[in-house]
Protein backbone atom coordinates (compact mmCIF):
# COMPACT_ATOMS: atom_id res chain seq x y z
CA UNK A 1 0.00 0.00 0.00
CA UNK A 2 3.09 1.92 0.75
CA UNK A 3 4.83 1.59 -2.90
CA UNK A 4 1.31 2.33 -4.15
CA UNK A 5 1.44 5.60 -2.60
CA UNK A 6 4.42 6.75 -3.67
CA UNK A 7 4.08 5.78 -7.20
CA UNK A 8 0.48 7.94 -6.98
CA UNK A 9 2.55 10.84 -5.40
CA UNK A 10 5.27 10.87 -7.63
CA UNK A 11 2.89 10.31 -10.89
CA UNK A 12 0.91 13.79 -9.15
CA UNK A 13 3.92 15.41 -9.14
CA UNK A 14 4.95 14.28 -12.35
CA UNK A 15 1.86 16.17 -14.17
CA UNK A 16 2.24 18.89 -12.67
CA UNK A 17 5.53 19.84 -14.16
CA UNK A 18 5.42 21.71 -17.27
CA UNK A 19 7.33 21.64 -20.09
CA UNK A 20 8.41 25.15 -22.11
CA UNK A 21 10.36 26.24 -24.92
CA UNK A 22 11.57 29.64 -25.52
CA UNK A 23 8.68 32.36 -26.19
CA UNK A 24 10.81 34.53 -27.68
CA UNK A 25 14.85 35.00 -28.17
CA UNK A 26 17.40 37.87 -28.58
CA UNK A 27 20.32 37.90 -30.61
CA UNK A 28 23.19 39.81 -29.34
CA UNK A 29 26.72 40.90 -31.04
CA UNK A 30 28.89 38.55 -28.92
CA UNK A 31 28.60 36.24 -26.07
CA UNK A 32 26.32 37.78 -23.02
CA UNK A 33 28.33 37.58 -19.45
CA UNK A 34 26.11 39.47 -17.55
CA UNK A 35 22.64 41.11 -17.81
CA UNK A 36 20.13 42.83 -15.80
CA UNK A 37 16.50 44.15 -16.21
CA UNK A 38 15.67 47.82 -14.79
CA UNK A 39 11.69 48.56 -15.44
CA UNK A 40 10.98 48.33 -19.28
CA UNK A 41 15.06 48.14 -20.24
CA UNK A 42 17.10 44.59 -20.81
CA UNK A 43 20.62 45.61 -20.43
CA UNK A 44 23.27 43.01 -21.64
CA UNK A 45 27.11 43.12 -21.27
CA UNK A 46 28.96 40.81 -23.84
CA UNK A 47 32.96 39.80 -23.92
CA UNK A 48 32.90 42.21 -27.48
CA UNK A 49 33.53 45.39 -25.95
CA UNK A 50 29.92 46.61 -25.12
CA UNK A 51 26.40 46.38 -23.82
CA UNK A 52 23.07 46.10 -25.76
CA UNK A 53 19.96 47.71 -24.30
CA UNK A 54 16.75 46.07 -25.40
CA UNK A 55 13.05 46.95 -25.24
CA UNK A 56 12.16 44.03 -22.79
CA UNK A 57 9.05 43.70 -23.86
CA UNK A 58 9.01 44.20 -27.64
CA UNK A 59 12.57 42.58 -27.64
CA UNK A 60 14.10 45.39 -30.44
CA UNK A 61 17.28 46.75 -29.45
CA UNK A 62 17.26 50.14 -28.41
CA UNK A 63 21.25 51.18 -27.79
CA UNK A 64 24.16 49.83 -28.26
CA UNK A 65 27.21 51.35 -26.24
CA UNK A 66 31.06 50.61 -26.58
CA UNK A 67 34.09 51.13 -24.84
CA UNK A 68 37.67 51.34 -26.65
CA UNK A 69 39.47 48.20 -26.98
CA UNK A 70 42.39 46.82 -24.72
CA UNK A 71 45.74 45.40 -25.71
CA UNK A 72 46.21 41.01 -25.18
CA UNK A 73 49.72 40.03 -23.92
CA UNK A 74 50.86 39.69 -27.36
CA UNK A 75 50.38 43.92 -27.48
CA UNK A 76 47.40 43.10 -30.17
CA UNK A 77 44.16 45.25 -29.89
CA UNK A 78 41.16 43.00 -28.75
CA UNK A 79 37.50 43.86 -27.68
CA UNK A 80 37.09 44.18 -23.60
CA UNK A 81 35.22 41.78 -21.91
CA UNK A 82 32.09 43.40 -19.98
CA UNK A 83 32.12 41.35 -16.66
CA UNK A 84 29.46 43.49 -15.29
CA UNK A 85 26.39 46.21 -16.36
CA UNK A 86 23.90 48.13 -14.69
CA UNK A 87 21.27 50.85 -15.12
CA UNK A 88 20.09 53.31 -12.54
CA UNK A 89 18.01 56.73 -13.65
CA UNK A 90 19.71 56.92 -17.32
CA UNK A 91 23.24 56.27 -16.03
CA UNK A 92 24.30 53.30 -17.43
CA UNK A 93 27.89 51.16 -15.55
CA UNK A 94 30.05 49.16 -17.43
CA UNK A 95 33.04 46.66 -15.53
CA UNK A 96 35.56 45.04 -18.03
CA UNK A 97 38.70 43.49 -17.98
CA UNK A 98 41.64 46.06 -18.94
CA UNK A 99 43.89 43.61 -20.50
CA UNK A 100 46.31 44.39 -17.53
CA UNK A 101 47.18 42.10 -15.02
CA UNK A 102 43.96 41.20 -14.24
CA UNK A 103 42.87 44.64 -13.00
CA UNK A 104 39.85 46.15 -14.22
CA UNK A 105 38.35 49.32 -15.74
CA UNK A 106 35.06 50.85 -14.51
CA UNK A 107 33.01 52.98 -16.75
CA UNK A 108 29.88 55.13 -16.33
CA UNK A 109 27.89 56.26 -19.57
CA UNK A 110 25.23 59.07 -19.21
CA UNK A 111 23.98 61.53 -21.72
CA UNK A 112 26.20 60.45 -24.88
CA UNK A 113 29.64 61.04 -22.57
CA UNK A 114 31.77 57.70 -21.80
CA UNK A 115 33.46 58.25 -18.46
CA UNK A 116 36.39 56.43 -16.84
CA UNK A 117 36.54 55.70 -12.83
CA UNK A 118 39.03 53.03 -12.57
CA UNK A 119 41.62 51.67 -14.94
CA UNK A 120 44.48 48.93 -14.72
CA UNK A 121 46.72 51.87 -12.85
CA UNK A 122 43.98 51.57 -9.93
CA UNK A 123 45.24 47.83 -9.57
CA UNK A 124 41.77 46.58 -8.61
CA UNK A 125 40.93 43.45 -9.72
CA UNK A 126 36.99 43.60 -9.55
CA UNK A 127 33.99 40.69 -11.09
CA UNK A 128 31.34 42.68 -10.17
CA UNK A 129 29.39 45.95 -9.93
CA UNK A 130 26.29 47.50 -9.12
CA UNK A 131 24.96 50.76 -8.84
CA UNK A 132 23.18 51.32 -5.28
CA UNK A 133 22.09 54.54 -6.34
CA UNK A 134 23.32 57.41 -9.17
CA UNK A 135 26.18 58.25 -6.91
CA UNK A 136 27.50 55.21 -5.59
CA UNK A 137 28.79 51.41 -6.47
CA UNK A 138 28.98 48.45 -4.92
CA UNK A 139 32.05 46.31 -5.92
CA UNK A 140 33.12 43.04 -5.26
CA UNK A 141 36.62 42.18 -5.47
CA UNK A 142 38.42 38.43 -6.98
CA UNK A 143 39.45 38.72 -3.18
CA UNK A 144 36.30 38.41 -1.66
CA UNK A 145 36.29 41.92 -0.17
CA UNK A 146 33.44 44.15 -0.34
CA UNK A 147 33.73 48.12 -1.29
CA UNK A 148 31.22 50.91 -1.88
CA UNK A 149 32.44 53.49 -4.47
CA UNK A 150 32.06 57.03 -4.74
CA UNK A 151 31.23 58.31 -8.30
CA UNK A 152 31.38 62.35 -7.48
CA UNK A 153 34.80 62.29 -5.23
CA UNK A 154 35.89 58.72 -7.37
CA UNK A 155 36.96 56.93 -4.11
CA UNK A 156 35.87 54.45 -2.00
CA UNK A 157 34.19 55.36 1.14
CA UNK A 158 35.41 51.63 2.58
CA UNK A 159 37.19 48.36 1.95
CA UNK A 160 35.37 45.13 3.80
CA UNK A 161 37.28 41.81 3.41
CA UNK A 162 34.66 38.98 3.96
CA UNK A 163 36.85 35.73 3.71
CA UNK A 164 40.08 34.64 2.73
CA UNK A 165 37.69 32.48 -0.40
CA UNK A 166 37.60 33.38 -3.73
CA UNK A 167 34.75 35.87 -4.66
CA UNK A 168 32.00 34.48 -6.98
CA UNK A 169 29.24 36.56 -7.05
CA UNK A 170 26.95 39.10 -5.19
CA UNK A 171 23.50 40.34 -5.03
CA UNK A 172 21.68 43.14 -3.66
CA UNK A 173 18.66 43.13 -1.78
CA UNK A 174 15.18 45.32 -3.27
CA UNK A 175 16.00 48.13 -1.58
CA UNK A 176 19.45 48.34 -2.15
CA UNK A 177 20.28 48.20 2.15
CA UNK A 178 21.84 44.92 2.38
CA UNK A 179 23.82 42.14 -0.39
CA UNK A 180 24.67 38.80 -0.26
CA UNK A 181 28.17 37.67 -1.77
CA UNK A 182 28.87 34.48 -2.45
CA UNK A 183 32.78 32.55 -2.55
CA UNK A 184 34.18 29.53 -3.15
CA UNK A 185 34.21 28.12 0.30
CA UNK A 186 29.77 27.87 -0.12
CA UNK A 187 29.91 30.36 3.16
CA UNK A 188 27.30 33.36 2.36
CA UNK A 189 28.30 36.80 3.93
CA UNK A 190 25.26 39.31 4.30
CA UNK A 191 27.00 42.80 4.32
CA UNK A 192 25.40 46.53 5.38
CA UNK A 193 25.76 48.19 2.26
CA UNK A 194 26.29 51.62 3.74
CA UNK A 195 28.87 51.07 5.97
CA UNK A 196 30.47 47.68 4.76
CA UNK A 197 29.79 45.89 8.25
CA UNK A 198 29.35 42.19 7.88
CA UNK A 199 26.25 41.08 9.59
CA UNK A 200 25.79 37.33 9.20
CA UNK A 201 27.02 33.94 7.63
CA UNK A 202 24.54 31.56 5.84
CA UNK A 203 26.38 28.72 5.71
CA UNK A 204 25.54 24.59 5.99
CA UNK A 205 23.77 24.16 3.10
CA UNK A 206 26.74 24.51 0.51
CA UNK A 207 29.75 22.64 0.94
CA UNK A 208 31.85 24.07 -2.46
CA UNK A 209 31.86 27.01 -4.57
CA UNK A 210 28.73 28.86 -5.02
CA UNK A 211 28.72 30.23 -9.02
CA UNK A 212 25.42 32.54 -8.50
CA UNK A 213 23.13 34.12 -5.71
CA UNK A 214 19.76 35.91 -6.01
CA UNK A 215 18.03 38.03 -3.28
CA UNK A 216 14.07 38.60 -3.36
CA UNK A 217 11.69 39.42 -0.36
CA UNK A 218 13.93 38.11 2.05
CA UNK A 219 15.20 34.96 0.90
CA UNK A 220 18.58 34.04 -0.57
CA UNK A 221 19.03 31.18 -3.21
CA UNK A 222 22.31 29.78 -4.28
CA UNK A 223 23.80 27.97 -7.36
CA UNK A 224 26.20 25.58 -5.99
CA UNK A 225 29.16 23.67 -7.81
CA UNK A 226 28.58 20.99 -5.42
CA UNK A 227 25.12 20.29 -7.28
CA UNK A 228 23.23 21.60 -4.76
CA UNK A 229 20.67 24.46 -5.25
CA UNK A 230 20.44 26.24 -1.56
CA UNK A 231 17.59 27.80 -0.63
CA UNK A 232 18.21 30.28 2.74
CA UNK A 233 15.50 32.02 5.31
CA UNK A 234 17.62 35.45 5.67
CA UNK A 235 16.09 36.21 9.17
CA UNK A 236 16.77 32.61 10.51
CA UNK A 237 19.63 32.03 8.32
CA UNK A 238 17.92 28.26 8.33
CA UNK A 239 17.22 26.49 4.67
CA UNK A 240 16.92 23.29 2.82
CA UNK A 241 18.44 22.66 -0.57
CA UNK A 242 17.65 20.82 -3.98
CA UNK A 243 19.84 18.14 -4.99
CA UNK A 244 20.63 18.70 -8.89
CA UNK A 245 22.23 16.21 -11.79
CA UNK A 246 25.11 18.29 -12.53
CA UNK A 247 26.62 21.63 -11.18
CA UNK A 248 24.70 24.49 -10.64
CA UNK A 249 25.53 27.59 -12.39
CA UNK A 250 22.71 29.87 -12.40
CA UNK A 251 19.62 30.73 -10.11
CA UNK A 252 17.08 33.73 -9.62
CA UNK A 253 14.15 34.02 -7.73
CA UNK A 254 10.80 35.66 -8.67
CA UNK A 255 9.64 39.14 -6.97
CA UNK A 256 7.86 37.43 -3.86
CA UNK A 257 10.72 34.99 -3.80
CA UNK A 258 7.50 31.98 -4.16
CA UNK A 259 9.36 30.41 -7.15
CA UNK A 260 13.15 29.94 -7.72
CA UNK A 261 14.84 28.77 -10.87
CA UNK A 262 17.96 27.03 -11.07
CA UNK A 263 20.09 25.35 -14.31
CA UNK A 264 19.84 21.75 -13.00
CA UNK A 265 21.30 19.07 -15.77
CA UNK A 266 24.33 18.87 -17.52
CA UNK A 267 21.99 20.31 -20.85
CA UNK A 268 21.55 24.00 -19.43
CA UNK A 269 18.23 23.41 -18.90
CA UNK A 270 16.21 25.19 -16.16
CA UNK A 271 14.30 23.65 -13.49
CA UNK A 272 11.62 26.40 -11.58
CA UNK A 273 10.23 25.22 -7.96
CA UNK A 274 8.15 26.28 -5.81
CA UNK A 275 10.51 27.55 -2.81
CA UNK A 276 8.29 26.29 0.18
CA UNK A 277 7.76 23.20 -0.86
CA UNK A 278 10.70 22.44 -3.36
CA UNK A 279 8.37 20.59 -5.88
CA UNK A 280 9.06 21.08 -9.47
CA UNK A 281 6.31 22.89 -11.58
CA UNK A 282 8.09 24.00 -14.55
CA UNK A 283 11.10 22.90 -16.96
CA UNK A 284 12.25 25.14 -19.55
CA UNK A 285 14.02 23.56 -22.41
CA UNK A 286 16.28 25.12 -25.33
CA UNK A 287 19.53 26.68 -23.48
CA UNK A 288 22.45 25.68 -25.80
CA UNK A 289 25.29 26.26 -23.46
CA UNK A 290 26.57 26.91 -20.00
CA UNK A 291 24.04 29.80 -17.89
CA UNK A 292 25.30 32.76 -17.05
CA UNK A 293 22.31 34.62 -15.44
CA UNK A 294 18.68 34.04 -14.94
CA UNK A 295 16.30 36.98 -14.51
CA UNK A 296 12.70 36.86 -13.36
CA UNK A 297 11.16 39.89 -14.60
CA UNK A 298 7.74 38.64 -12.84
CA UNK A 299 5.71 36.06 -11.84
CA UNK A 300 5.55 34.06 -15.13
CA UNK A 301 8.55 35.69 -17.17
CA UNK A 302 11.70 35.05 -17.23
CA UNK A 303 14.75 36.12 -19.18
CA UNK A 304 18.29 33.79 -19.68
CA UNK A 305 21.47 34.00 -20.90
CA UNK A 306 24.73 31.76 -21.50
CA UNK A 307 27.72 31.32 -23.15
CA UNK A 308 26.69 32.26 -26.72
CA UNK A 309 24.73 35.07 -28.19
CA UNK A 310 21.40 34.49 -27.77
CA UNK A 311 19.08 35.70 -25.05
CA UNK A 312 16.09 33.72 -24.02
CA UNK A 313 12.81 34.91 -23.22
CA UNK A 314 10.24 32.30 -21.16
CA UNK A 315 6.52 32.83 -20.37
CA UNK A 316 5.09 30.10 -17.84
CA UNK A 317 1.60 30.96 -18.70
CA UNK A 318 2.11 30.28 -22.23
Amino acid sequence: MKIFAGLLLGTLLLWGIETFVPAASIEVNGTAKDMVLRGDKLVIGTDRGHIEVFDAKRFTRMEMIAIPNVKDFMGDEIPARVLSTDLFEGRYLLLSDSGKGGYSDLYIFENGKLEKLLNADDKKALIKARFVDKDHILLGYLSDEVSLFDIRVKKEKYRTQLSESKFSDFQLNEDRTQAVFACESGVLSLVDVQTGKFLKHLEGLNVDNVYKVDFKNGTVSAAGQDRRGAIYDVSTGKGSYIKGDFLIYATALSPSARKVAFAMDEQNNISVYNTFSKVKTAYLKGQKSTLNVIIFADENRLFSASDDNTVLVWDLEK
